[in-house]
């Protein structure tokens, strides 16, 4: 087991970068705590698997260090980094039986039998593997098979770390909330330091105690489901975490009021202070649907709009509204009707975020 680090990293395809744009990974230091389990987190192409080849070994970097323990690794191979990893696609020895490609890692480094007997039985046993041990591997269903994989990762001894690169592309719905909790079971029982990579913002938060959201090549805010979720650090994390996501206004001061387009956007007038001394022209209001009052009949600090549509999903109903020229979303729960036509909303000050070129910034309400 180890503490990941990452110090001034960044990677570029291209020999000779020219700028930001020209990276896959821009420059970053980060930390991965030594038993701690890890998502990274984001859209196809951020740079997600670049920077977990980069700490397997599989990639080097263009400039920065890898650090193990506060051992520089950059020019030790994968085999010699002690890295396990898991990848989309399950990676078995079809021809071997489940018992044979358990052993095989241990096997290589001449293991003694009866040890790694002892190994396989116990990692099959947390895996429910146990009845599929004598089977050949090509025999196996998707979810067998991935299973395999992450036995052989976890059947080697002081393992530094187990890197999974969306290891459930592949796994059936129905199977994949039940191997999220294996792996989380399986965290919990070896204390092994564990990163796992996907866009799927359910897996990250089901498997990881922090995660990592990452956004063009870079690491936009690392915190607990929850700080993602209630305090987004930028725009992206905002809209990318939520089922909707968080609704964003391009707001101005004008005047002693907050304007969106034309429309007076009711806040406190400590914020619309603070939106007047900014030196940017782009500032941004947002709050998640979740946090949106709606009423039917108008309220003080509140603002009229247009109810678009709604979509009934059971036990709560997600709202479309339109202010102005901005569309907003508002859930209410199963037992509010639904308002008609229009209907009168409201900002709670405590809920309503504040961001200046994309970045949040802290507010202080008085």
């Amino acid at each position: 087991m180890a503490e990941i680090t990452l110090k001034t990293l960044a990677h570029s395809y291209l020999k000779n970068p020219t700028s930001a744009e020209d990276y896959a990974i821009r420059e970053m230091d980060h930390v991965w705590e030594q038993g701690g389990a890890y998502a990274l987190l984001g859209p196809s192409g951020c740079g997600k698997s670049t920077l977990l080849n980069i700490i397997s070994g599989l990639l080097q970097p263009s400039s920065g260090e890898v650090l193990f323990d506060g051992q520089r690794v950059n020019d030790l191979p994968p085999e010699q980094r002690n890295i396990a990893q898991v990848f989309q696609f399950p990676v078995v020895y079809d021809t071997m039986t489940v018992f044979d490609n358990l052993a095989f890692p241990l096997r290589n480094v001449g293991i003694d039998e009866e040890k790694i007997r002892q190994k396989v039985l116990e990692v099959a046993e947390v895996l429910e593997l146990t009845p599929q041990l004598k089977r050949k591997a090509k025999n196996l269903t998707a979810d067998e098979k991935q299973k395999v994989s992450m036995g052989r990762g976890l059947v080697r001894e002081n393992v530094s770390a187990i890197l999974f690169d969306e290891p459930l592309t592949v796994i059936d719905p129905q199977l994949k909330w039940k191997l999220r909790r294996k792996l989380k079971e399986i965290h919990r029982r070896f204390n092994i330091t564990m990163v796992y990579v996907t866009h799927d913002q359910l897996e990250a938060s089901t498997f990881a105690d922090r995660i990592a959201v990452m956004y063009e090549g870079q690491v936009v805010q690392f915190g607990t489901p929850r700080q993602l979720f209630e305090e987004p650090a930028h725009t992206f994390v905002g809209y990318f975490i939520g089922s909707p996501g968080m609704n964003f206004l391009d707001v101005r001061a004008r005047n002693g009021q907050l304007f969106s387009g034309n429309d007076v956007v009711p806040v406190g007038q400590h914020i619309c202070n603070i939106i007047a001394n900014m030196h940017s022209d782009n500032i941004k209001l947002g709050i998640r649907p979740d946090f949106i009052e709606v009423h039917d009949t108008p309220i003080d600090g509140g603002m009229e709009v247009e109810v678009t549509g709604a979509q009934d999903l059971g036990t709560y109903s997600v709202l479309s509204l339109r202010f102005g020229d901005v569309l907003l979303k508002a859930r209410i729960d199963e037992d509010q009707a639904t308002p008609k036509g229009k209907a009168f909303i409201r900002f709670p000050q405590e809920r309503i975020g504040m961001y200046v070129d994309e970045y949040r910034v802290e507010i202080n309400h008085e």
